[in-house]
């Protein structure tokens, strides 16, 4: 998933996108623990969507309110 991909959903989506990534990284660590993984960057990328997720939400909170004034 790269940034552009992300800018172009709505929160909404981001937020549950947000919520299917976090269960996915629970269950490859889970995985990871039990010695099941068999592709370990998936752990990786999965933790840089989250936090690009993140990010774009954190951004369109902060510009909210200025857009008001």
């Amino acid at each position: 998933m790269n940034p552009a991909d992300v800018r172009a959903k709505t929160d909404d989506e981001l937020t549950g996108e947000l919520d299917n990534l976090g269960k996915e990284i629970f269950n490859l660590r889970f995985q990871r623990a039990n010695g099941q993984l068999e592709n370990t960057a998936r752990v990786r990328q999965v933790r840089r969507d989250i936090a690009r997720i993140k990010t774009v939400l954190g951004e369109r909170r902060r510009r909210a309110p200025q857009e008001r004034l």
